[in-house]
């Protein structure tokens, strides 16, 4: 998918971001082993691109290894305090999957919701900003 904002494209070690006119930030992930290290410094990249300010995030999943149990857990604590919402977009199941494996045995803490469309993704945030 390309944007008009593409110049504005952020990288990251783990996703490149870009934040939209609309206040929505776009993120492409990478096939990239996520640690708690290497979210950490995520968390603060994000911050740093939205100002501190919580954000709906539209993420384009990609296929990378299942983290540790510990960065799930980490991952899950740090999503209140950097997005309002999360959409999701992937190929049929992959999105299924991760939310299997982050919210096993609790409810995700924003809403979340996993989509094969963007334009429907879209739509959704935008009740989020």
């Amino acid at each position: 998918m390309i944007y008009p904002e593409e110049n504005r494209l952020i990288e990251g070690e783990i996703a490149d971001y870009l934040l939209t006119d609309t206040g929505i930030l776009v993120a492409y992930s990478k096939s990239i082993l996520r640690t708690v290290a290497n979210i950490k410094a995520n968390v603060e990249l994000v911050k740093e691109i939205t100002n501190n300010k919580k954000v709906p995030l539209l993420i384009y999943l990609k296929n990378s290894p299942v983290p540790d149990k510990a960065t799930r857990k980490f991952s899950t604590e740090q999503l209140p305090h950097i997005y309002t919402a999360m959409a999701m977009v992937s190929k049929p199941g992959l999105a299924q999957l991760i939310m299997k494996l982050l919210f096993k045995f609790q409810m995700p803490p924003i809403p979340i919701k996993s989509f094969t469309d963007d334009e429907k993704a879209k739509e959704w945030l935008s009740r989020f900003l």
